[in-house]
């Protein structure tokens, strides 16, 4: 007898046995741990199980790199759009334009990299307003909240859910937030979606909370509800210039006649320092979305929402090792109908991961105007200075502002670099590259009203010219 195609080896059926017995054993779980829900949260409890099998489905089933490197194509032209080519709507058109629009913050984001517990949201910025407040200042309008799903996380040898109950307050640890992907399913469950939709809303501005540059643009509005285009994007992603500062960040690329986000974690080992170049890779992804409302929930309803599965290792005080699956918004790209980029101004790109980004937004550099952070007319260079504060002094919120009596003078500052235990007096003004490091059991005071223009000041207070 003949056998035509593909001949499947022992090992590879095991192989396919085994995904589904890890599928039926999930599915089985999950429903255990359903039967310890309340009455009142079984359905959205379901909803959220079904989510995660589906995602878990995949995490089984795909094997290999989710990106061949060799297929990665340069971006046509007129994928990624300018900035400076928009225009802004007629003042006539602004209300309505602005009537069918959406602003979601995405406020998951967590202060631990600053040594802080809760959300990061909550964290002062400027005048004692946190990231929360600005928000709310810049908007102006009324606000919704949903939360999104809350999946279980699984014992990295058994693949099974380590929580023995539904319960999130019984075991915190054994459940998790999935990433920022799953804001689609978790938008269209809570139900506003459609509310949106009826009520005539035709896009969703996404962005992260703490990225202070994330505002309402007339002229990106425009480009996606005035004139020719209007309506026919469907996902608008912002993309602004890599400095070295951003050579980890994710990279629109062509793959398979579609835009894509290329993810540093889907980079074989071997393209790595290529994904990195700022000459290959000129643009990153500042998580700004504008996706529309319509398409997003036709996708959902044809289930072809499409997002590589970020697999994140993680061990528990408990002792657990354990793996969370997750997703990133903008990764659903490729999943959309005429998609684009638009290289956006730097400024649109201010994001406050560590006390380092905290101490320029609360510098002079900014000015804050209705919530917003707008760069100093008074500063002379558009980019912003490169600092470095040593983690052990600073890298906490509350030790940081401890040690600033006053936030220093930073206009004309191009790179201030601080290490070991340093304070600042009051209306200290820093200029040009000023490094401050105090050695091992060495205590630096900075006066107050000092000037440090190029300046090196080390362990033993000696002040010598850069």
């Amino acid at each position: 007898m003949q056998v035509f195609g593909h001949q499947r080896s022992p090992s590879m059926e095991f192989k396919e046995l085994t995904k589904k017995d890890a599928q039926v054993q999930l599915a089985q779980e999950l429903q255990k741990l359903l039967v310890t829900c309340p009455q009142s949260f079984k359905e959205a409890t379901q909803k959220e199980f079904e989510g995660f099998e589906k995602l878990f489905g995949r995490f089984i089933n795909e094997s290999g790199p989710s990106v061949e490197w060799d297929k990665i194509k340069k971006l046509p032209e007129g994928a990624v759009w300018k900035y400076s080519d928009l225009s802004s709507p007629d003042a006539a058109d602004v209300k309505n334009m602005l009537n069918k629009l959406v602003v979601v913050k995405l406020n998951g984001g967590l202060g631990t990299s600053m040594g802080c517990q809760g959300p990061k949201s909550i964290i002062p910025v400027r005048s004692e307003l946190t990231f929360l407040d600005l928000t709310v200042q810049q908007i102006e309008v009324k606000t919704h909240t949903f939360n999104q799903s809350r999946y279980p996380r699984i014992n990295k040898e058994s693949l099974m859910p380590i929580a023995k109950t539904s319960g999130v307050e019984a075991d915190l640890e054994a459940w998790y937030p999935p990433g920022h992907g799953d804001f689609y399913e978790s938008f269209k469950n809570s139900g506003l979606m459609q509310k949106f939709i009826e009520q005539g809303k035709e896009y969703v501005f996404i962005s992260n909370i703490d990225n202070l540059g994330a505002t309402v643009d007339l002229g990106i509005i425009n480009f996606l509800l005035g004139g020719e285009n209007s309506g026919k994007c469907e996902f608008l992603m912002e993309v602004t210039d890599k400095t070295r500062a951003d050579v980890k960040g994710g990279t629109l690329i062509q793959y398979e006649e579609k835009l894509r986000l290329l993810e540093i974690a889907q980079v074989p080992k071997e393209h790595v320092d290529d994904f990195k170049s700022v000459k290959t890779f000129k643009i990153f992804n500042t998580n700004n979305l504008w996706i529309k409302l319509e398409a997003v929930n036709h996708i959902l309803e044809e289930e072809t929402m499409d997002m590589e599965v970020i697999i994140n290792n993680k061990h528990l005080d408990t002792g657990h090792n354990i793996i969370q699956l997750e997703q990133a918004v903008g990764g659903a790209i490729k999943s959309f109908n005429g998609a684009l980029g638009i290289n956006v101004p730097r400024s649109r790109f201010l994001p406050v991961k560590k006390t380092d980004d905290l101490l320029l937004v609360m510098s002079n550099l900014y000015r804050l105007q209705q919530g917003t952070l707008a760069m100093s007319p008074l500063r002379m260079f558009e980019t912003t200075p490169l600092v470095k504060l040593g983690p052990n002094h600073f890298g906490r919120v509350k030790e940081f502002l401890r040690r600033f009596a006053s936030i220093p003078d930073m206009l004309e500052l191009d790179h201030l670099t601080v290490s070991g235990d340093v304070t600042f007096g009051k209306g200290v003004s820093l200029k040009g590259t000023v490094i401050i490091i105090a050695n091992h059991g060495d205590r630096i005071d900075i006066p107050p009203g000092a000037i440090l223009e190029n300046k090196i000041v080390s362990g033993n207070l000696r002040i010598l010219d850069h």
